[in-house]
């Protein structure tokens, strides 16, 4: 069986065509804000174009523009492939990549949010078991509060900087670590934002 999966939650763009667990072809990358014109390139240049019986797709939260972009390419190659679609989470993956190396106790994983925030959410040390649900935060307020001393993601190193104190990694999501959460439930393929969205309907604009 032949898996897809698509990250364009981050700054990083991240596919993977895994064959019964294992990567045959993968493409990673930071390309910043240049998911919607490198991303189905990345995936044409996987082995047989990167035809799979399935895909997974990064929900997020993460970047609005990413997360989007992401799933509509997921959702029309599923549609033309006719193969089922299921979402996984951006802390879920990064916090399965962090807890190879974490050691003892909670897991910490930040995303870049947008308006000074950052996305974040804690695990168990081994990454598979969620201690809280996915909250966006001043950064300023959760240094306050979080006094974790190893913080991972890619809003890692800006918590870090607040507190004054602490090991920042960054990590961004990396599509072939798939086989680390793949046990775990899929989500629907819908977006997961974290916060609402900036921009407002006319409607919206005219409430008082």
């Amino acid at each position: 069986m032949r898996l897809l999966v698509i990250d364009t939650a981050t700054q990083a763009l991240s596919v993977a065509l895994l064959e019964d667990g294992t990567p045959i072809g993968r493409f990673h990358d930071i390309v910043g804000r240049g998911h919607a014109e490198a991303l189905l390139p990345a995936i044409a240049a996987l082995p047989d174009g990167g035809r799979a019986d399935a895909i997974a797709v990064d929900v997020g939260p993460g970047s609005f523009t990413g997360v989007r972009i992401g799933i509509a390419a997921a959702r029309a190659l599923a549609l033309a492939w006719n193969v089922p679609l299921q979402g996984f989470s951006a802390p879920s993956i990064i916090a399965a990549q962090a807890a190879i190396d974490h050691g003892d106790g909670p897991l910490i994983v930040t995303i870049t949010g947008g308006h000074g925030e950052l996305f974040w959410q804690g695990f168990s040390a081994d990454g598979r078991t969620e201690h809280a649900a996915i909250r966006s935060t001043p950064i300023a307020e959760l240094a306050r509060h979080i006094d974790t001393p190893v913080i991972y993601g890619t809003g890692a190193e800006a918590l870090v900087t607040e507190r004054g104190t602490g090991t920042a990694i960054t990590l961004y999501p990396d599509a072939s670590a798939w086989p680390l959460i793949e046990t775990l439930p899929g989500l629907p393929p819908s977006p997961i934002y974290g916060r609402g969205a900036d921009a407002k309907t006319m409607a919206e604009r005219a409430l008082p």
